[in-house]
């Protein structure tokens, strides 16, 4: 008995929380998580499997891959501003542009293909701090600036190409190789061995943090079952790909930027920050927190990142031309943030939204183009599942805030 009582307190200032404690906990926050997004999932690919038995194949989700990592990515930073609640409308001008001046630069004048992608990243980054500037300094809302930026990056696009309208790039060299390079198999299994195996490190070095903290804790049994989850799916993953050509460098790319920026989100003090500012701008300026650098910070992340959308889309394709970064990919990528579960009011989001997103879009269009289906009926849907999205973040939102 007196052993018992000793062990008491320690068991009451770190209480064991299970799976089921921790969903109900974010749902009573109004975070319902990927949970709508990967019952979506399912739901596409059976339907889909169903109506064209390619849509599972190993060829047609490699190609897949490839198709979403562009678009991916420049969703990505589209997360970064609507944690804020702001919005950036002239991302996909700026990963048209940005690809242009890196082709042009490649090609025409013979820059080494590493200076030329540095040079658009950085032209890409000081348009993101333009705008943060124009947002924060002059108090401009993100909306029109950014609207602004749409259309003029674009025809700062158009000018550079000038009468000539499109630049091909060295299919066999350089740029181009980029989407055309595949992971050995033995290398695509290490990085599921090191993914999985961090994923359960963090998970187990934080459990410690929080224990000596004296906060609420998970059992180290959960911990182990979601690595373990998250070991299944990318072997699976990584086996499905490695049957047809394996595992593409642009998706590596890709799920490299969304683990960095999650990684930065939920681990630095600028994340943090981040959703501080999103949550209540006027109690993080109390606080202390440089609300002005957060914003500007914000932005400069959204432009960088879509510049490398822009140069993944360009290596895809092998060439720039007028549409380039135009068409549906803007809306695609805005779309693809809130679908995967990033809170248009701002203060809630995950870096992973924009790959959930990006796979909930892609296998709409993909799975309709091996349909045949009009491209009016793949419009609707995609509407359908953002304003279905939309009003789920609404509602979740509305009974958080009555539960307070």
């Amino acid at each position: 008995m007196s052993e018992l009582t000793m062990k008491q307190p320690a068991l009451q200032g770190n209480p064991l929380r299970g799976p089921t404690d921790a969903l109900v906990d974010r749902l009573r926050r109004g975070d319902v998580g990927a949970i709508p997004v990967a019952v979506g999932l399912v739901v596409i690919a059976v339907v889909f499997d169903r109506l064209n038995a390619h849509f599972l194949s190993a060829e047609n989700l490699t190609n897949l891959a490839l198709q979403m990592a562009a678009t991916g990515t420049i969703a990505l930073g589209i997360v970064l501003v609507l944690l804020l609640g702001e919005i950036d409308l002239s991302a996909g001008s700026v990963s048209g542009l940005t690809a242009v001046v890196m082709t042009q630069l490649y090609v025409h004048h013979g820059w080494n293909p590493v200076f030329a992608i540095l040079a658009a990243l950085a032209v890409g980054a000081a348009i993101g701090l333009l705008h943060g500037v124009m947002r924060t300094k002059l108090s401009m809302p993100s909306f029109v600036v950014t609207l602004a930026g749409l259309i003029g990056w674009q025809g700062l696009m158009l000018y550079l190409l000038g009468k000539e309208g499109t630049v091909n790039l060295p299919f066999d060299r350089g740029i181009a190789k980029i989407s055309d390079t595949w992971l050995p198999p033995w290398l695509a299994w290490f990085l599921v061995a090191v993914l999985a195996g961090g994923h359960l490190i963090a998970g187990l070095l934080t459990r410690r943090q929080r224990v000596r903290a004296e906060l609420s804790v998970s059992a180290p049994v959960w911990i182990a079952v979601r690595s373990g989850a998250l070991a299944l799916l990318l072997a699976a993953t990584v086996l499905v790909l490695n049957s047809d050509r394996g595992v593409p460098l642009t998706l590596v790319i890709f799920g490299g930027l969304v683990l960095a920026v999650d990684l930065v989100l939920r681990r630095t003090i600028f994340g943090r920050r981040i959703y501080a500012v999103g949550g209540n701008a006027e109690a993080a300026r109390r606080a202390g927190i440089n609300v002005t650098w957060v914003r500007i910070t914000a932005f400069i992340g959204c432009s960088a990142l879509a510049t490398v959308g822009g140069i993944l889309a360009a290596a895809r394709l092998v060439a720039v031309n007028q549409s380039s970064g135009g068409s549906d990919i803007l809306l695609n990528a805005i779309a693809a943030a809130v679908i995967g579960g990033t809170s248009l009011f701002g203060g809630r989001g995950r870096a992973y939204a924009a790959l959930l997103g990006i796979l909930v879009i892609q296998s709409i269009t993909n799975g309709m183009l091996l349909l045949n289906v009009d491209s009016s009926v793949r419009f609707m849907v995609t509407g359908t599942v953002l304003a279905v999205s939309v009003a789920i973040d609404s509602v979740a939102r509305r009974g958080a805030e009555g539960a307070r």
